[in-house]
């Protein structure tokens, strides 16, 4: 397989036909050795983080589809830890979509002076830019329109869905007692067809999840997911 790109915590290689395999890695994201869902760098490696991720991400894909929300999934192997996915076109360099539901993470030390640490928030829906260099900057919907990276009908639909997909891990987790804060999504167009579709991921480590104001780490929290 041709190795198209090598990120954080997947790399991604190239199928015969028109899909793409990623390969889930146990780095996840953080900084001076704490996870961090959030943050720019790889901060750590945790054996069978990888794993645990896709199990996840296999979990709220396959839900997804059954609500005819559109992502990119195909299928998972688990036991080797890949997922093939549609070929998409990111926007630009690359979005980073997240939904808020508690004052926590950057938001709170951006706007801390008015809220308070947990403050509830109502799908605050927040685009940042991919780009370590810059430490992935916000950017809004006339940004992103003037910047030729989304229209804003298309920024209605991103705006939609990342409500939507949020809403149905958000009750997922609520069933299992679990209080969802916030989570990062990522969005490209589908490369057949150029409709708005989920990619990446969805696991533990691009949400940060709390039981009774307790914080619960990624790997625990698929085990209470999944159990």
């Amino acid at each position: 397989m041709e190795l198209i790109y090598k990120g954080k915590t997947k790399d991604v290689y190239k199928l015969d036909d028109s899909n793409v395999l990623l390969k889930f890695k146990d780095d996840v994201t953080g900084e001076d050795g704490v996870f961090d869902p959030g943050a720019n760098t790889v901060g750590l490696s945790i054996e069978g983080a990888g794993q645990s991720g896709l199990r996840m991400t296999t979990f709220f894909f396959e839900k997804m589809a059954d609500k005819d929300i559109p992502t990119h999934y195909v299928d998972a192997n688990i036991d080797e830890v890949t997922m093939t996915v549609r070929s998409a076109k990111v926007f630009g360099k690359g979005l980073e979509v997240i939904c808020r539901y508690r004052a926590v993470g950057s938001f709170l030390r951006r706007y801390g002076a008015y809220c308070e640490e947990g403050q509830p928030l109502d799908a605050f829906v927040e685009v940042t830019l991919k780009d370590d260099d810059r430490q992935d900057p916000p950017i809004n919907k006339d940004g992103l329109a003037q910047l030729g990276l989304l229209t804003t009908d298309e920024y209605v639909t991103l705006e939609a869905l990342t409500k939507e997909i949020s809403g149905v891990v958000k009750a997922e987790l609520a069933a299992k007692g679990l209080d969802l804060y916030d989570i990062k999504l990522e969005f490209g167009r589908d490369a057949e067809t150029g409709n708005i579709m989920l990619i990446d991921e969805i696991s533990g480590g691009n949400m940060r999840v709390y039981k009774d104001g307790t914080y619960i780490s990624p790997m625990d929290l698929e085990k209470l997911v999944l159990a």
